[in-house]
């Protein structure tokens, strides 16, 4: 018979590469950087995606400070949290979240794009949110990525 054999690849922890990436938020929209990040966590634009494997880059994103949000969301969306008390339900809305720490918007949006299991916390361990121009991550040499050339 004269037929191809091919087999599926399945990557592991030994035949990953993974790479350091730095994102720029300047003017970008909240849930579009989010999205685009969480498939770079994840690894989803690498030929050897393996579901249930980190097969995804590090990624640090700076000027977190400078992110944008569409329409009436600063006032509208609203971050809520229990205390573990009987009435403890507290609720922020962006624009408050966004006073108090600027990467923490970034992070609980970037969290909620990933798996909720024990991959989705390995996952996002690999990304990194600072609120300025520099980040500690200098030795790694981060290579650039523009989200907006991303199709």
């Amino acid at each position: 018979m004269d037929t191809l054999s091919y087999k599926t690849v399945s990557a592991n922890k030994a035949t990953v590469t993974k790479e350091w990436l730095h994102v720029d938020a300047d003017g970008q929209t909240l849930g579009r950087l989010s999205s685009e990040v969480a498939k770079l966590l994840r690894g989803k634009h690498k030929p050897n995606f393996t579901p249930h494997v980190d097969c995804g880059d590090n990624v640090v994103i700076t000027n977190a400070e400078k992110i944008n949000l569409t329409g009436k969301k600063w006032d509208a969306k609203e971050y809520i949290r229990h205390t573990g008390y009987p009435g403890g339900q507290r609720s922020l809305t962006a624009k408050e979240l966004f006073a108090k720490n600027p990467e923490r918007l970034i992070e609980k949006s970037v969290k909620g794009m990933l798996p909720k299991n024990k991959l989705g916390a390995e996952l996002f361990r690999n990304l990194k949110v600072y609120a300025g121009e520099s980040h500690d991550h200098e030795a790694q040499k981060p290579r650039t990525i523009n989200l907006n050339e991303i199709k």
